[in-house]
């Protein structure tokens, strides 16, 4: 904590910061419709595209902020053009065209820019375009970024409404008189602008993580698109503000420091998203196979109602865990739909047993909707009726039922049991 209050005390670490946070904060709303449009690989080959801009800026105005963001921006917008154009006159399939051009334009600048530095005198260094270079920032790239970044969030924030009906509903936003291509290209401007002055910040390899890590972050929290642009602005702001912090504290290059942060929020929330996470998907499994589990024993006990059954057959009988069981039998007790007896004995009560036909009902119209509609043999629907019969629900039961005229037995002679609604 000492040495980064230390690091803050100078006005270059605070110019630093601020632009930092800007990038972040541009980055992490305009990734949002960067990623719900798919256009995610447009955006890394923007990225990449301008390097020739700052080789050409450099040639003409020399070492310059303002030449390089001018030169950076009117590549990006050149790419943007190119690309489009090749895939409407072209037969050349959208992602081929865009990784045609942007490793054509990157290249170009690639090489252009190793030959200049070569040069004596010259000051051009790739490593910080290619992967940022935060520290090194002038009182004119604080001034781009500044604004850029008001620029950016007041076109969003206008725009707000046709972006999100082209996003979403692009053929009703051409009902609606919307000029999308127009739209469309105004956001490729503000991507390559964007992307320009995220150059010191991130670097053209990695500002395409700022771009789409936090908007993905957010999209894997929320589903409305306003709270998804205030989630991502926040992650990119953190992310900017924790990865300074890391490059300072671990001395390293602030660009890859950032994208790891950004990568370490991406992997929180694929855990914990109340949705969408790996933990909810893995709780709502373990309820849903413990139901199946409940069904199957409220069947095997319906099946051997005519014999003696302990918990102990329940449990050899469908082979689960053994504790598993046990906890799902004391819950059926609880529920009042099986009794424990003597000799730890059970037996169904009535609500069990309405469970129970339930699912003998679904099980056994499924197996004849099989044999009858499908053209399956009759001694194969077993095993898919046994998996199948926890999936359907009361509707589609009746919607069985219906179509195949209300039968009263299934393909093996079986009763198949009537709804008692």
């Amino acid at each position: 904590m000492q040495e980064i209050i230390e690091v803050m005390s100078y006005p270059w670490a605070v110019r630093a910061l601020a632009v930092a946070m800007m990038v972040g904060l541009m980055c992490g709303v305009l990734g949002c419709f960067i990623v719900l449009r798919n256009m995610s690989l447009l955006g890394d080959a923007l990225s990449h595209a301008i390097l020739p801009g700052v080789f050409f800026a450099f040639l003409i105005f020399g070492y310059s902020a303002i030449g390089f963001f001018i030169g950076a921006t009117l590549a990006g917008v050149v790419t943007a053009l190119f690309i489009s154009w090749l895939q409407q006159n072209v037969n050349t399939k959208n992602d081929a065209a865009i990784g045609i051009i942007f490793t054509a334009m990157f290249s170009v600048g690639v090489i252009g820019i190793s030959k200049i530095s070569k040069s004596d005198g010259v000051h051009l260094d790739l490593q910080h375009f290619l992967f940022g270079n935060i520290f090194g920032v002038t009182n004119e790239d604080l001034i781009i970024t500044v604004i850029v970044l008001i620029y950016t969030m007041l076109s969003v924030l206008i725009l707000y409404r046709y972006l999100f009906i082209s996003t979403f509903q692009n053929t009703i936003a051409q009902a609606m008189g919307i000029s999308v291509n127009t739209l469309h290209y105004f956001l490729m401007f503000l991507l390559s602008i964007t992307v320009v002055a995220s150059l010191s910040a991130a670097g053209v390899i990695l500002v395409v993580a700022m771009l789409i890590t936090p908007a993905a972050t957010a999209l894997l929290l929320s589903d409305k698109l306003k709270n998804v642009l205030l989630i991502a602005g926040g992650f990119g702001l953190m992310t900017a503000i924790l990865g300074f912090f890391v490059t300072i504290l671990f001395d390293t290059t602030p660009g890859p420091a950032m994208c790891l942060v950004a990568t370490g929020f991406y992997l929180i929330a694929v855990l914990v998203s109340p949705k969408k996470g790996l933990i909810r998907k893995g709780i709502v499994k373990f309820r849903e196979q413990g139901r199946i589990i409940q069904e199957d024993i409220l069947r095997y006990l319906d099946k051997s109602s005519k014999t003696t059954i302990t918990q102990q057959m329940v449990i050899d009988r469908l082979n689960h865990s053994n504790i598993r069981t046990q906890r799902l039998l004391q819950t059926l007790i609880r529920k009042g739909m099986v009794l424990s007896g003597p000799n730890a004995t059970l037996t169904l009560t009535d609500k069990g047993k309405k469970v129970a036909d339930r699912m003998q009902r679904a099980h056994r119209l499924w197996e004849t909707y099989q044999s009858q509609k499908m053209g399956i043999d009759p001694n194969l629907v077993h095993n898919e009726a046994d998996l199948s019969e926890h999936h359907l629900n009361e509707d589609l039961i009746q919607q069985v039922d219906s179509t195949l005229g209300f039968p009263e037995t299934d393909p093996h002679g079986s009763p198949i049991p009537r709804d008692t609604k």
